[in-house]
């Protein structure tokens, strides 16, 4: 039997059967520019308790009109989302209101300096993020390669705030999308369980300053070294000619 094209394509359709178009993914990681990227310094470490080391990223929420982008700080040990701010532009300010929440309300473990992870993104690597850490003697460690394995936790968190808790939905506007994120981490941080967390919440866990099992199972080294802020010191340097200052 013979049938026209776009009859055989109403077929495939009204079955399901039609390949879906990949929705638009946008890039929130810009590491071509000339800031000081830093060493990694967890490839041989894992955090033992809750403030010993946080994870850095942003992720892409839809709106018709815009993306909006969800900076977010995370306990690698507790999983707990520790800062976030949802912003209307991909700029360093999102970031440092991420951060600076997380410094507010939160402090590093006794003992160990708090060690703050993420990509290479020139809002992590500019000026204006650098020195918030470094005032807060906290160090800094970076991805060294384009891989997401690199940042393992952070993805996860994107991962489960988008295909589990509603964040991957297109919102109607910047309004919808801050409450729907405030439900989102709220429910992450409070309701939702976890397998690193061996079955607890991720506020369980960091509220009672305890160890995550699974994901403390290997052997850790314990950073001794001192924050060295003359040595650390950034060097100054400039967005290259034609990019987007990062401010």
């Amino acid at each position: 039997m013979a049938i026209g094209r776009d009859r055989f394509f109403d077929l495939l359709r009204a079955h399901n059967l039609l390949v879906k178009k990949s929705r638009k993914y946008v890039y929130t990681t810009h590491s071509r520019h000339h800031y000081r990227k830093w060493p990694n310094l967890i490839q041989n470490w894992r955090p033992q308790l809750p403030g010993q080391l946080w994870v850095s990223d942003i992720t892409y929420l839809r709106t018709p009109a815009r993306f909006l982008y969800l900076s977010l700080v995370t306990d690698a040990c507790s999983r707990k989302i520790v800062g976030y701010h949802l912003s209307q532009q991909l700029k360093v300010k999102g970031c440092l209101s991420a951060l600076q929440k997380a410094i507010k309300d939160n402090k590093a473990a006794a003992g160990n300096p708090l060690i703050h992870h993420s990509d290479r993104g020139i809002q992590y690597c500019c000026d204006a993020y650098v020195t918030v850490l470094t005032d807060h003697r906290i160090r800094i460690s970076m991805t060294q390669s384009g891989s997401p394995y690199d940042n393992a936790i952070a993805e996860r968190v994107n991962g489960i705030l988008k295909s589990e808790l509603g964040l991957d939905k297109t919102f109607q506007d910047y309004a919808q999308a801050v409450a729907a994120t405030h439900q989102a981490i709220h429910l992450y941080n409070q309701v939702r369980i976890h397998r690193a967390c061996a079955m607890r919440t991720p506020q369980m866990v960091h509220q009672g300053n305890q160890h995550s099992p699974l994901l403390c199972q290997s052997k850790s080294v314990l950073l001794t070294t001192p924050v060295n802020l003359q040595q650390d010191k950034i060097i100054d340097c400039k967005v290259l000619p034609g990019q987007n200052t990062p401010l």
